[in-house]
């Protein structure tokens, strides 16, 4: 089969499926149809929002879909009209069997890890919190459970102990679409020869989990070592951000975003949470090992600054912390 003659139908949302979306579109592949969430409102003004994805399908004429149920008779039925050859699927949401099952070759799913380790819905995040040094990108058929499908192919890219999710991200965006194209490529091809996961590993205790990511979950414990809080700040940053509530005395407790962070490790420090600086260049909060030298940060109702910038308009009160 001539790739023009494949019908893709293409399933995605943010930025990081847009990626994946262009290069099959600048490779001349037939996009019978693109699927996409449903406009929201977002911002302050509550506007109206497209998805990333929404927006290159308009820009380049695509059919486009924004079910509110994958379910739904209507939008099965307009799915099916498509009668797509091929489905391909990033970073979308859990699609219903009636769904993934509809195209004769299948529906494959680029995942933001080296699967099986980090299933779930944050693999970028939690690879760098965990401190991996590095992780990756695979493509998969779907099946019933999440992300446990078999493997087509996958991809490597290292993480240097200054990065953060934002790099790793872009990196992994770029390096997906490839992995997509190729993976196209192979089953056009019929060279594919997909691996259960299960001949990743010996015992499924040795794989970690990707969960969603929630407000708390982004709280810092200052408890933890200075490698665990570093790597905690990193891989929240820049979004959705690691935070922690700063105490004054005679001051309400404020929640501050930490986007960037350097390591100290001595013996000798403060109690935990504590804060040393000269309110002029730095900011050490410590940790049970050491302490974390707060390189750029936001207030709430400010913009994010560099700590240098900040001690030019705020200073620390004597004996504040962070908890």
């Amino acid at each position: 089969m001539d790739k023009k003659d494949l019908r893709i139908v293409f399933m995605g949302t943010p930025d990081f499926a847009v990626e994946s979306l262009r290069i099959l579109v600048e490779n001349q592949y037939n996009i019978a149809g693109v699927i996409t969430m449903p406009d929201k409102p977002s911002g302050r003004g509550h506007k109206i929002q497209y998805s990333a994805v929404k927006k290159y399908a308009l820009e380049n004429n695509l059919p486009l879909l924004q079910p509110e149920r994958l379910k739904d008779e209507t939008f099965l039925k307009e799915l099916k009209n498509w009668n797509a050859d091929l489905q391909i699927v990033v970073a979308f949401r859990m699609l219903p069997e009636v769904v993934w099952d509809m195209p004769r070759l299948g529906t494959f799913n680029l995942h933001g890890s080296l699967l099986p380790q980090y299933r779930g819905a944050a693999p970028i995040n939690w690879a760098i919190i965990n401190g991996e040094k590095e992780t990756g990108v695979t493509t998969f058929f779907l099946t019933h459970e999440i992300d446990t499908g078999k493997i087509i192919l996958q991809d490597k890219v290292k993480i240097d102990e200054s990065d953060n999710v934002g790099k790793i991200h872009d990196e992994l965006m770029h390096l997906g679409a490839k992995l997509v194209k190729e993976t196209v490529e192979m089953i056009l091809e019929d060279k594919v020869e997909a691996v259960d996961q299960s001949k990743f590993y010996a015992n499924e205790q040795e794989l970690k989990p990707a969960p969603k990511i929630f407000k708390e979950t982004c709280r810092i414990d200052w408890c933890k070592n200075t490698d665990q809080v570093h790597n905690h700040i990193r891989g929240l940053s820049p979004y959705p951000a690691a935070w922690a509530e700063l105490h004054s005395e005679g001051r309400e407790p404020q929640a501050v975003k930490i986007y960037a962070s350097e390591k100290i490790i001595t013996e000798d420090h403060l109690p935990t949470g504590h804060i040393c600086t000269d309110n002029k260049t730095y900011l050490h909060i410590a940790c049970n090992n050491g302490y974390i030298n707060v390189t750029e940060l936001q207030f709430s109702g400010k913009r994010a600054m560099k700590t240098e910038e900040l001690l030019r308009g705020y200073k620390f009160e004597e004996g504040a912390y962070f908890k």
